[in-house]
């Protein structure tokens, strides 16, 4: 893993339902972690079931695919020192109840099906680049220097 890296992370339908996106942005910038990319969309079913693959034929798949499409999501790229590590703690556990207060899902999550967000596993190496890849194009992942990167990083 390189010092500085990208993660995927999105804002679910119940999150933007919820206006979280600006709560949610300011957690990650407070944080100190760069925006690389962002957008808000609607997914359609072919991308869903791309995305959440890796369930497929698992008794929930097909509610997983069901909510992520039912609404618009804000999908994002976060860049920063071990940036993935760093945002699913950040997020907290998949179930809300068992988050611990202060994080994303502690703090704003209440079920297990609508837990306001979703973001790479960094236990699953290249999940980061895999999911970015299927929401982002290359040319959409900017470049650039923050003016408090110095004061950031050693």
């Amino acid at each position: 893993m390189s010092e500085h890296d990208r993660t995927f992370v999105m804002v679910k339908p119940d999150g933007v339902q919820r206006g979280l996106i600006g709560e949610i942005v300011s957690r990650f910038e407070d944080r100190g972690l760069k925006l690389v990319a962002g957008k808000f969309m609607q997914i359609d079913r072919d991308l869903a079931e791309e995305h959440y693959g890796e369930h497929e034929g698992k008794p929930f798949f097909e509610g997983l695919v069901e909510f992520i499409t039912s609404d618009p999501v804000f999908a994002m790229v976060w860049e920063g020192k071990d940036a993935v590590r760093q945002v699913r703690n950040m997020m907290g556990e998949t179930d809300p109840a068992e988050s611990p207060p202060g994080s994303i899902r502690g703090d704003l999550g209440l079920d297990l099906g609508r837990n306001v967000i979703h973001a790479s596993d960094h236990e699953d190496p290249g999940s980061n680049e895999r999911e970015i890849s299927l929401f982002f194009d290359e040319d959409e992942l900017l470049d650039y220097e923050r003016v408090d990167e110095g004061w950031l990083y050693e």
